[in-house]
């Protein structure tokens, strides 16, 4: 069968953490430059292979102090981490359109298996005559297993920044090219 290779459009995709702060409310950051791509046996996404990657220095909560302070060394250390990058294991059907996402991710120089919820969302071509294929993921990981160890506890004793982060991502991959099967 053929090898389908697909590229991840960041215009139309997006990519976002939640964490608790006070752990009253959250807070919700993206990352603003990203990569991916997927191959798959013809235009089936069971069994795809997924690489994605986003620059730490990117990171945008909408709120520049908090910014600067996740890139520093007391969170993600951009300066010498700049990436995380996620290398997908396996890729599983579970339903209609659900599939399970199992890969590594490695983030401050730490990597740890993961496992994520995928929707699949359909294929569609756009107005150039791209065939495009949207997905919608989600998990979660702790922070503190990938060596993201601040932490703070204000005066009344409340914890400043949650251990739970939420991991949501809509993407969307364009079909580049099919190679024969050799």
């Amino acid at each position: 069968m053929a090898t389908t290779k697909w590229a991840l459009d960041p215009t139309h995709s997006e990519v976002q953490f939640k964490v608790k702060h006070l752990v009253i409310s959250t807070v919700t950051g993206s990352f603003k430059q990203f990569e991916g791509e997927a191959e798959t046996e013809g235009d089936s996404f069971e069994g795809a292979q997924v690489r994605f990657s986003a620059k730490i220095d990117s990171i945008d909560t909408n709120q520049e102090q908090r910014d600067e302070h996740l890139k520093s060394a007391d969170f993600f250390d951009a300066a010498t981490y700049p990436e995380l990058t996620f290398v997908s294991t396996s890729l599983t059907k579970t339903g209609d359109d659900d599939y399970t996402l199992v890969g590594d991710l490695t983030l401050h120089g730490v990597t740890q298996s993961v496992t994520l919820d995928v929707e699949y969302g359909g294929q569609a071509g756009d107005f150039y005559g791209n065939q495009k294929a949207g997905f919608d993921v989600t998990g979660k990981i702790s922070r503190k297993d990938f060596g993201l160890v601040w932490s703070g506890i204000t005066e009344a004793g409340s914890i400043v920044v949650g251990d739970e982060v939420k991991l949501v991502a809509s993407l969307q991959f364009t079909k580049q090219a099919v190679a024969a099967a050799v």
